[in-house]
This record gives structure tokens, C-alpha cells and sequence, in this order.
């Protein structure tokens, strides 16, 4: 079982922009790990509390992780904290090593882990 990290960011609180940036960060960590949703455990999003337009969850739910449990959480507000961060952390079953893991940021989330970011 590995975590596999991952975040994006919105322009705004927007829920189509919700739902797209979350699916299309849910499908990259996938992709890039050779996984699909039979593979997952759970996974828990936070959301920064400028966001409040709707639920990432809602969004895993339309692509097919509707067995998959799924948790969303607030994250701690932190003064000078970049705004309209939805963050993931995906518990999977894989073959990976930890090396191997891809941890996947998009959309000018890069910058909350340069060191992780491919």
C-alpha cells in the first residue's frame, strides 16, 4: 500500500472549475501510477476555506470512485498560504516503491512541494 500526493489550484471558487480540476488531478494520479480505481483504498481531500462552492468528492463520484471511500476536510488556514488549493491524498494498492510513486501537482500547486512535483 502506498499515499500517492497531489493538488491543484482554482482561479476561483467556482464548482465547474471544481469538478474539472479535481478529475483531471484524480485521472494524472492515476495515469501516472499505473492505477485504477479498483486500486484504491480511500482517499481524503482538503480544501482551503476560501472553497466552499462544493465537495472534490462529489466530483470522484462522478468518474467512478462511488465505492471508493472518500473523505473531505478543511485545510488550516495559514497566513500567506497560496488560496484555492484542493489537496489529495490517495491510499492505494500497488506494486510501487516508494521511489516510484508519482506525486502529481498541477495548475501553480507545484509550488507547495517543488521537491515532490513531476
Amino acid at each position: 500500500m502506498r499515499a500517492i500526493r497531489g493538488a491543484t489550484q482554482l482561479a476561483a471558487d467556482d464548482a465547474a472549475e471544481m469538478s474539472e480540476a479535481t478529475v483531471e488531478l484524480l485521472e494524472q494520479m492515476l495515469t501516472r501510477n499505473g492505477l485504477r480505481s479498483d486500486d484504491l483504498i480511500s482517499v481524503i481531500f482538503t480544501a482551503t476555506p476560501d472553497l466552499v462552492c462544493g465537495f472534490p468528492a462529489a466530483a470522484a463520484r462522478d468518474i467512478g470512485f462511488g465505492d471508493v471511500p472518500l473523505l473531505c476536510a478543511s485545510e488550516i488556514a495559514v497566513a500567506g498560504a497560496p488560496e484555492h488549493i484542493i489537496r489529495v491524498m490517495m491510499y492505494a494498492e500497488t506494486e510501487l516503491s516508494r521511489d516510484q510513486v508519482q506525486h502529481v501537482y498541477l495548475r501553480g500547486a507545484e509550488v507547495l512541494r517543488q521537491d515532490l512535483a513531476q
